[in-house]
């Protein structure tokens, strides 16, 4: 069963540049046959973000964020699209093609079986690492209590 395509396009976005960028140098099925063209080429600026108090407050703009965005389409068909956090044109790039083979009836299976579970555990090892750093910084509060008698 194929993953959904939102969870591959977080996935995409999230996972270390390098990651993508080794996964289209490898032979891939079909990749050679198919033509890409840029339909929008990658783009940086910047969006607001947004947010809320518990998760349920009133919404409030939290400040801007760059983003960098691209857009691809194969000759098959297939159209491809990622949004990237930060101003990285060639990770944006390769994660709308990767986007975009991951659609393809040939690519789309190769890519589940060899690239999905990297960005995985690379996700994953990049949020673990994020934890233990803030937990560097944790501070314990306590409040004494002195006996008045």
């Amino acid at each position: 069963t194929m993953t959904s395509r939102k969870t591959v396009m977080r996935l995409l976005a999230l996972a270390p540049a390098p990651l993508l960028e080794s996964a289209l140098q490898k032979d891939l099925p079909a990749v050679r046959a198919r033509g890409c063209k840029l339909i929008r080429k990658p783009e940086t600026g910047l969006i607001m973000a947004r947010g809320r108090i518990s998760g349920t407050g009133s919404p409030f703009n939290v400040g801007e964020v760059l983003v960098t965005r691209c857009a691809v389409s194969l000759t098959g068909g297939q159209t491809g699209y990622a949004w990237i956090l930060g101003a990285d044109s060639d990770h944006a790039r390769d994660a709308a093609l990767l986007d975009a083979l991951w659609q393809d009836p040939e690519c789309g299976p190769f890519l589940e079986r060899e690239l999905l579970p990297a960005m995985q555990k690379a996700v994953e090892e990049k949020r673990a690492a994020r934890v233990k750093r803030a937990a560097g910084t944790r501070v314990n509060f306590f409040t004494m209590v002195r006996g008045e008698d």
